[in-house]
């Protein structure tokens, strides 16, 4: 292993030179105790210090979470943090001022865009009291570990400070006096070094020590505040040396003076890709380009709010571990976000040993489950995402009085204490005002009660294109292990509400018709949302292509192309312009006869672009073929007949006139269906996009019958 090939030799090298100088040059006792034994002081000392360096290694220089088989070097998979500074922790004033910060984010993430960061290593060897503040599995322990391992590197390492690292988890003090020097000195005892207790003293003395208090917020209640003032007189006391500890930020309450506050960053994109990369770096894993697949699978716009869990490293830690066991993320993904709520109520506290408060004796998991979807549920209808203290303590009350089987002996202070500070689920995100650590965490929560209390026909009445939503819908449909069937086909009587004025009725008939008598293995509604994308050039359309059939959409996509890069600047400059719906076709008919030079792709790519085009969609004779072969004889046939771009306007656009009528005579389309007004335009776009989301839906499901989705297939993007 890496580990003991170079950080071993190297770390033995580190200490035995620090003990020896400060510990046996004055010839002292620990030097007179070597001599009685008649033995080597540099034998000894050597070997007590690589015993040393072995038992760090062996305990805090390998990650195991979360139920692996094997630990992982933390060295192979560590990914270089960030800080955020104290600009970048500061409280906002007040929900609203929340509110506005996390919409005005183009990424789903609680953490300002603009805030500054800092790097964790250049911060750690900068300062010499350090306080690291994250939610649970925000990598504040990987932290302090990693700090520790590059201090035993010694020059080799990334620790500019002589110093020999001394872990201390707090979660074990349990008794009312913590005696830090006393478990110190038994680190060294365990290793073989003589007098434990004065090689101590004296290292402390010399401010030799890198002492690392993991987890403040892991010591129990009861003793916590004997622990702060313990711990605080202990540094007064040994000022020489350099400290580093963490905590929960829910937890601390800036107790620490010497201390600077620094906050774990969440993970950018550049971080999670270099992870994924670290955790997928076996022979086997390059060979197959595990983490390649990975990475690009999670860019998906399907898996966007996978990738908000991915911020976190314990969640990200959860993913890789999901996409190692199956190569790919669950279809249905409420199952994968049920296991990241899942590590936050129960694993990720069992694994750190901390459920131990009366809180975890009387509120089980489930009951837990069902208050957090209530306040989500509650919360999302709003639309809102914060929540003053004093609201979500009133609804855990409400919730511990309602239920007869919740228990009565708890408040509502220490369950949102519990929940926010030992879990993360809700996070403190200004004075008493509390969030969901993550958007997806509060959608699945939502969409877990609306399951749980048969919502999901006012679900579809009231949020069927509220595009906030869509992650909800998706995790309903994943749900309902009973059928999605019910879901489906309430989607598909709200989705045809929208189709109520003569144009969008007359359009929807044309799209049928043009697409009925044509011979090819394609569903019906694939046909008629090739005619419709072609009547309208719209990316709604695409984007319900693009679920239909992929390989449709492709073709779809060059037209698309053509039509937005070869937009004539006078189509909208002219007062007689048809309505703004009807551009985008004007301007696919316009390129199809090749006749117009493009600004953004050179002539010769714009007429590759046609011929694929027209060529591919020929071969899947989507819609009447003979309209397609005349539409594309015509045009061509008039290409013959194309003015000079400088002659004036008024020809050009008679050229563009004709070129107009042969595409709508071609296609059989009245040009005043697509001439639509703002309103009839934005019901189109919502009946597209209710049907994207039922095939959506349709995809994320546990079940669906075949013979209800053959049906509403049969109906979609008919009148």
């Amino acid at each position: 292993m890496l580990i003991e090939r170079i950080l071993i030799p190297a770390a033995a090298i580190t200490l035995a030179s620090i003990v020896t100088r400060v510990v046996c040059d004055g010839g002292g006792k620990f030097f007179g105790w070597v001599k009685e034994q008649n033995e080597d002081p540099e034998q000894i000392i050597n070997k007590a210090s690589e015993q040393y360096a072995w038992n760090y290694a062996k305990r805090h220089g390998v990650l195991k979470v979360l139920g692996m088989r094997e630990p992982v070097p933390l060295e192979a998979v560590y990914t270089a943090v960030q800080f955020l500074d104290r600009d970048g922790i500061s409280r906002f004033e007040s929900i609203e001022d929340l509110e506005k910060a996390f919409r005005s984010q183009t990424e789903r993430s609680f953490q300002r865009k603009n805030s500054k960061k800092q790097d964790g290593l250049k911060v750690g060897n900068e300062k010499q009291y350090l306080m690291v503040l994250g939610g649970p599995g925000a990598g504040k322990s990987t932290f302090l570990r990693k700090m520790g391992l590059e201090a035993l590197k010694g020059l080799g390492g990334g620790y500019v400070h002589e110093c020999i690292p001394v872990f201390l988890e707090l979660k074990n003090f349990t008794a009312s006096e913590i005696e830090i020097e006393k478990a110190i000195a038994q680190e060294f005892r365990i290793c073989g070094f003589p007098s434990p207790e004065e090689v101590t003293a004296k290292l402390l003395e010399q401010g030799k020590l890198l002492i690392l208090f993991d987890g403040l917020d892991e010591v129990p209640t009861k003793n916590l505040d004997n622990a702060i003032r313990q711990i605080q007189n202990f540094v007064d006391q040994h000022d020489k040396n350099r400290f580093i500890a963490s905590c929960r930020i829910a937890a601390y309450r800036h107790n620490f003076r010497r201390f600077s506050d620094v906050a774990m960053a969440d993970f950018t994109q550049e971080q999670i890709k270099e992870f994924i990369f670290n955790w997928f770096s076996s022979e086997a894993d390059r060979e197959a380009c595990t983490a390649q697949k990975c990475w690009q699978l999670l860019q998906k716009p399907e898996y966007k709010a996978a990738r908000e869990l991915a911020q976190s490293p314990l969640l990200l830690t959860l993913l890789c571990l999901v996409y190692h066991s199956s190569q790919n993320f669950p279809q249905n993904r409420s199952v994968l976000y049920r296991k990241a709520l899942r590590v936050l109520l129960e694993e990720w506290a069992a694994e750190k040993r901390i459920m131990t408060d009366e809180i975890y004796q009387g509120l089980s998991t489930e009951l837990e489950e069902v208050l957090l979807s209530e306040i989500a549920y509650q919360g999302f209808e709003a639309n809102r995402l914060f929540f003053s203290q004093r609201e979500v303590v009133d609804q855990i009350k409400t919730f511990m009085a309602d239920n007869l089987n919740a228990p009565r002996h708890l408040n509502g202070e220490a369950v949102l204490e519990a929940i926010a500070i030992q879990q993360g689920i809700l996070v403190e995100r200004a004075q008493d005002v509390f969030s969901f650590s993550h958007l997806t965490l509060q959608e699945y929560l939502t969409a877990q009660y609306i399951d749980d209390h048969h919502l999901t026909k006012q679900l579809v009445k009231d949020h069927l294109t509220h595009e906030r939503w869509q992650e909800v819908f998706l995790l309903v449909a994943g749900l309902m292990r009973g059928g999605a069937d019910p879901l489906l086909l309430a989607m598909e009587t709200q989705a045809k509400t929208y189709i109520n004025t003569p144009k969008l009725r007359a359009l929807l008939t044309w799209a049928d018709d043009i697409a009925h008598d044509s011979t090819d293995s394609l569903s019906a509604a694939t046909k008629r949302i090739t005619a419709l994308f072609l009547a309208l050039v719209n990316d709604r359309a695409l984007n319900l292509a693009r679920v239909l059939d992929h390989k449709l959409a492709s073709t779809l996509e060059l037209a698309r192309t053509l039509a937005h890069t070869r937009t004539p600047k006078f189509i909208h400059d002219q007062e007689n312009t048809p309505a703004k719906s009807a551009l985008p076709t004007r301007a696919l008919a316009i390129a199809l006869t090749q006749s117009m030079p493009t600004r953004q792709m050179g002539q010769a790519l714009a007429k590759t672009f046609t011929q694929t085009f027209t060529d591919e969609l020929a071969k899947l004779n989507v819609i009447q073929p003979h309209a397609i072969e005349v539409l594309v004889t015509r045009l061509k046939e008039l290409k013959q007949d194309a003015p000079d771009l400088r002659q004036p306007n008024h020809i050009v656009q008679e050229f563009h006139n004709r070129i107009f009528h042969i595409w709508f005579t071609s296609l059989k389309l009245d040009p005043t269906w697509i001439s639509l007004s703002t309103e009839e335009h934005r019901k189109l776009e919502r009946y597209l996009y209710a049907n994207w989301l039922i095939i959506r839906c349709k995809q994320a499901a546990v079940r669906v019958s075949l013979q209800t989705w053959q049906t509403i297939e049969d109906r979609m993007l008919k009148p």
